[in-house]
């Protein structure tokens, strides 16, 4: 082993070494570090013999420290030492050391015992990391990894289930002291409060580890925390001596690991062979309990002596056998399979034979199973025999039964029919056939007798037979004679009373006719009289109304001849009532006529009622024409003053605009006036509305005392209002233009004067064809070629500009006075800014701050768009589409 572990060296570890000292370097700070760390490690183990190093280059220069430290660390014997104080005596005893650790297999490449006599402190260091590799690291073997690296495997495995610690290496991992406390809290978790460390305080961290690990663990602190925290790179071989410490501090943790798991393989066994024997136990007592219930089943040989119940416990037993019993036969096989298998265990691991409880040996069951088995003989052939019998009395029963259901269906509603009072609900020749029928119907009955007999015989045997449902077929067979004897005895009396009914219909035959021919005649006299009576008439005058009144007094006179033939008529109506009573009939509806006697009786008390009702509609009609005459007198009177006042005061407001004379104000003022006098007159249309009211609720639709109607005075005053209004508003519009635009007076009575003249319908508009003459007339030029229409489609877009087709006179005033007053325009703004942009296309920001007042300058910066032309300047503005956009022309 020692052989292929210095082996295993030569692969990795001493190729390290060597290049480590052939380049004889080594940083002063690891140099400082691995002094520390191997001194304190070299005391751990002198300590067990009382004694210990201060200086490493010192201290081991006579070798008898070093051989005393291999034999502590070896446990075994070194050569003895020489005594002697001479530099031979010490080369001796190093060399002495040397050799036992290269009979270790080691190869000490480049160490000599005069370096280590000398004190050089590179060589001792090297030659202590070499005993510490083989005595302390080179044993460590995790999952086939050796050394160094099996080390380092398990660090990772025990660190792995920290979320701060990632052991990749055995310097910077190291750094914050976490992987050492975790270490620590892995396996004596009572040591340390891992999880209120943090990776922020590695110094901390550090001495927490490093005290914990000296006080506890009995293993020295070989590190210091503050080389450890401000080396960029700690010393590799100071850090895995170290760890190398808690390795065999917590190996005993693995032996006790590894006996916990063959203590756990003991128990598995265990186990394993009590649930098998739980199992047993369960299953044997599972089928057991399976088969004392299924046997009483099988051993009983009684049915409920009908066919589906038989068939019923014919499906139990297939059911039994193809589904209930081959996972029992399973389970009885798994059973003995699973005693035989545990014994085998049992035998092969030292443990005693295992015997069932007590009932449930494997002999006990197939026992058991025999049983079921005999009691399962012949319980198929016992049941297929007793099917043959239920089958034969089965067929008998349907035999009953189809003649049954044959019979019932011929008896259903024969009683009914036999006992109904139909026929006295009928006419004569209705009867008469219900008669013949009846006689048919008894031929029939007879002809039934002798299925009724066949099924009584049924009956008797099915009896004798002890068919199980005996009791339903005694009480149908039973039902079925009696309503036989019931059929036979009413039989008898519907023909009686068939011969009744015949008698008595003949007589009520005879009454309706005299009823009809007496019935219809009066019927039509009376819907004449209704009519009179009811007619409605339409008169304009009293004149009219009397001659109504002469006419009613006439018809009065007939009435008592008609009262006469009216009792004749009802009394034939009441006879027939009378004999339909005494006999029990309902008498037919009378077949000569669609009239009954309630009609005549409700026409005739009508026609009385409507003679009174007659004479006091007439009179209230001359009392209505009486009234009306007035009504249309006295909206006639008013009417005509009001209508007549409307159209002067229509024309003269017209008159005002078209006369010409006098200043607008003038006209102003005279249309003021009138708009007084117009509020001042409101109060005789609202007497007008209350009289035409009354005449509207009296329903006098014409009145030939004047030509006005409520509704021409109406549009008149409003139109008068409408005029008024307008009137003012137009001429206020006009003095507010002629004011603004600065107009003479002579040239404001021109336009009007021209507008006036093409206005010939007095519309107060004109249409294109008008305005287009009127325009000429003023002087204005318009060519009569595609560019003249072009330039009048223009001017129609300014003072028509929602398309209505007319021109308003405000209209035509605004662009009369645009045309020829001076007034500013895009072009002219346009004008003004290129004259302040030195006419450039452009303007800036500084020029418009320094040419207008800083209000204005500002407006004119916020709302320009930036000049997009080539020869644009930085901050350039366009002041060509604002000015458009001041006028509308474009969006601002």
């Amino acid at each position: 082993m020692s052989h292929m572990m210095g082996d295993s060296y030569n692969d990795g570890y001493m190729e390290e070494e060597e290049e480590w000292d052939r380049e004889g370097l080594l940083d002063p700070a690891w140099e400082k570090q691995q002094k520390k760390t191997f001194t304190a490690w070299c005391n751990s183990h002198l300590r067990k013999a009382g004694t210990g190093i201060e200086n490493i280059e010192e201290d081991f220069r006579n070798g008898l420290k070093l051989m005393l430290l291999l034999e502590v660390i070896s446990g075994e014997q070194l050569p003895k030492p020489d005594r002697g104080k001479m530099r031979f005596h010490k080369i001796a005893n190093v060399n002495k050391a040397l050799d036992f650790i290269a009979s270790k297999g080691v190869k000490l490449v480049s160490i000599g015992a005069e370096e280590i006599v000398d004190g050089n402190v590179k060589m001792t260091l090297g030659m202590i990391w070499t005993i510490i590799l083989r005595f302390a690291i080179q044993d460590i073997t995790v999952e086939e990894l050796t050394a160094k690296e099996g080390l380092l495997l398990w660090c990772q495995r025990k660190t792995a289930p920290y979320k701060n610690v990632n052991v990749q290496n055995f310097h910077l991992s190291w750094k914050d002291g976490l992987a050492f406390c975790a270490l620590i809290h892995r396996h004596r978790p009572d040591l340390i409060d891992y999880y209120k460390l943090s990776r922020d305080n590695p110094l901390e961290n550090l001495n927490t580890a490093f005290d914990i690990a000296e006080k506890h663990l009995d293993i020295p602190r070989m590190l210091d925390p503050e080389d450890m925290v401000n080396s960029a790179k700690p010393d590799e071989r100071s850090v895995m001596a170290y760890v190398s410490s808690y390795y065999h501090a917590f190996s005993g943790a693995q032996q006790a690991e590894t006996a916990a798991n063959r203590i756990c393989k003991v128990l598995k066994v265990n186990q394993e062979n009590e649930r098998l024997m739980e199992e047993y136990e369960r299953l044997a007592s599972d089928l057991l309990e399976w088969i004392r219930k299924t046997r009483p089943w099988l051993e009983n040989r009684t049915t409920d002596n009908t066919l589906p119940g038989t068939r019923r416990k014919l499906d139990e037993f297939r059911d039994y056998r193809r589904k209930h019993k081959p996972p029992k036969l399973e389970d009885k096989a798994r059973l003995e399979n699973s005693f035989n298998t545990l014994q085998t265990r049992l035998r092969l691991s030292n443990r005693p034979a295992y015997l069932p409880t007590e009932g449930k040996m494997v002999s006990d069951i197939a026992n058991a199973w025999k049983g079921l088995e005999h009691a399962e003989k012949g319980f198929e052939e016992w049941l297929l025999s007793e099917l043959q019998r239920l089958e034969r009395l089965d067929h008998l029963a349907q035999k009953f039964r189809h003649k049954c259901e044959i019979h019932e269906e011929w008896s259903t509603g024969k009683e009914e029919m036999l006992q109904s009072g139909d026929f006295k609900r009928c006419r004569l020749n209705e009867l008469k056939a219900m008669k013949k029928k009846h006689e048919a119907f008894e031929s029939d009955l007879a002809a039934h007798q002798d299925r009724v007999e066949q099924i009584a015989a049924i009956a008797q045997e099915l009896n004798a037979l002890d068919y199980h449902d005996v009791a339903t077929v005694n009480a149908r067979c039973q039902r079925i004679c009696d309503q036989w004897d019931r059929l036979g005895q009413l039989t008898v009396k519907r023909r009686e009373g068939l011969e009744e009914a015949e008698r008595v219909l003949e007589r009520i035959d005879q009454l309706h006719l005299e009823f009809a021919k007496r019935a219809a005649p009066f019927n039509n006299w009376m819907d004449g009289a209704k009519e009179d009576l009811l007619d409605m008439f339409i008169v304009h005058t009293t004149e009219e109304v009397q001659g109504l009144v002469d006419a009613h007094d006439q018809f009065k006179a007939t009435l008592g001849e008609a009262d006469k033939e009216y009792s004749t008529i009802v009394s034939l109506a009441q006879e027939v009532v009378r004999l339909g009573q005494q006999f029990g009939l309902t008498p037919p509806e009378n077949p000569y006529t669609t009239l009954h006697a309630q009609d005549i009786t409700n026409k005739w008390a009508e026609v009385r009622d409507l003679v009174p009702r007659r004479d006091q509609t007439l009179q209230q009609e001359m009392m209505r024409q009486q009234n009306n005459e007035r009504l249309r007198r006295q909206f006639a009177a008013k009417a005509n003053v009001v209508g007549q006042w409307i159209e002067a005061q229509l024309d003269a407001v017209a008159s005002i605009g078209v006369q010409m004379r006098g200043s607008l104000e003038d006209q102003l003022k005279k249309l003021q006036a009138f708009d007084k006098a117009v509020v001042a007159y409101k109060p005789n249309m609202d007497e007008l509305e209350r009289f035409n009211q009354e005449v509207q609720e009296a329903m006098i639709f014409e009145n030939r005392y004047t030509q006005y109607t409520m509704e021409t005075l109406r549009v008149g005053w409003e139109q008068l209002l409408t005029a008024v209004a307008r009137n003012i508003n137009e001429v206020e519009n006009q003095i507010l233009t002629r004011d603004s635009k600065g107009i003479s007076e002579d040239q404001m009575n021109e336009f009007r004067m021209s507008f006036n003249h093409f206005d010939k319908n007095r519309t107060r508009r004109l249409e294109p064809k008008e305005f287009k003459a009127c325009l000429i007339s003023l002087g204005y030029k318009i060519r009569d070629d595609r560019q003249g229409e072009a330039d009048f489609q223009r001017i129609m877009s300014i003072v028509d500009p929602n398309g209505s087709g007319y021109v308003t006179f405000d209209a035509f005033l605004d662009f009369m006075t645009r045309e020829t007053a001076d007034t500013d325009t895009a072009e002219q703004v346009m004008q003004s800014f290129k004259i302040l942009a030195g006419d450039k296309p452009y303007i800036t920001a500084q020029i418009l701050r320094q040419e207008l007042p800083p209000d204005q300058a500002e407006y004119c910066i916020q709302r320009m768009a930036p000049y997009t032309g080539r020869d644009a300047v930085p901050g350039a503005l366009d002041y060509m589409s604002f000015s458009t956009a001041l006028y509308g022309e474009s969006d601002l």
